[in-house]
């Protein structure tokens, strides 16, 4: 399977997910398999509430992590920091980031903004937290599976997805350390678009 199918499994469990749960008023209806349909509210590095449809008008690449992790998460942010980087710059502007905390009990809001410095995030990207069971629904819509060890760290799969502007999956990967070139070229069609 290339790293950009959507596997059908993954995609019954976010119709699944976002075909029951509630959603205000908005001034468009959203796309059936839009993402942005999960009533999901965040709370972000600056400790503002936001919610998950917040992200609706530009592309968003979009994964999960949580700040203890000394292995893979750290890669994580800098795969997303190449894929950036890999765009034209004039397209750079218009992509956001958003990383979902795993741990919403020790990745408090102070945590998240010292990950962020940490981790060289400009105003483009927010890291956030949200409760379990949100976490939960969040990681099911996106196919990334994870589960906590006795330790407090976790065990989870990488995944960096593609949301275009109304918050359908336009693209995934699970490649490290490296540019997804598929997935650059996927970015910068839907900026171009």
């Amino acid at each position: 399977m290339n790293s950009l199918d959507i596997s059908r499994r993954h995609w019954l469990l976010a119709l699944g997910a976002i075909a029951f749960a509630p959603r205000g008023a908005a001034a468009h209806e959203l796309p059936a398999d839009s993402l942005y349909r999960l009533d999901a509210k965040l709370t972000d590095q600056d400790g503002r509430a936001t919610a998950f449809s917040s992200f609706e008008g530009k592309p968003v690449l979009v994964s999960m992590f949580y700040t203890s992790c000394q292995m893979v998460c750290p890669m994580l942010f800098e795969t997303v920091h190449q894929t950036l980087n890999a765009l034209p710059v004039a397209d750079r502007k218009d992509v956001r980031v958003l990383m979902v905390s795993f741990d919403p009990a020790r990745d408090t809001a102070a945590v998240l903004k010292e990950t962020a410095a940490k981790r060289d995030c400009d105003s483009r990207w927010t890291l956030a937290r949200t409760d379990d069971s949100t976490t939960r629904k969040i990681a099911a819509l996106l196919g990334i599976q994870y589960r906590r060890l006795a330790d407090g760290e976790f065990n989870h799969s990488t995944v960096i997805t593609l949301l275009d502007r109304e918050g359908r999956i336009a693209a995934k990967t699970g490649k490290l350390g490296t540019a997804d070139p598929a997935l650059v070229k996927r970015v910068h069609s839907l900026v171009a678009a």
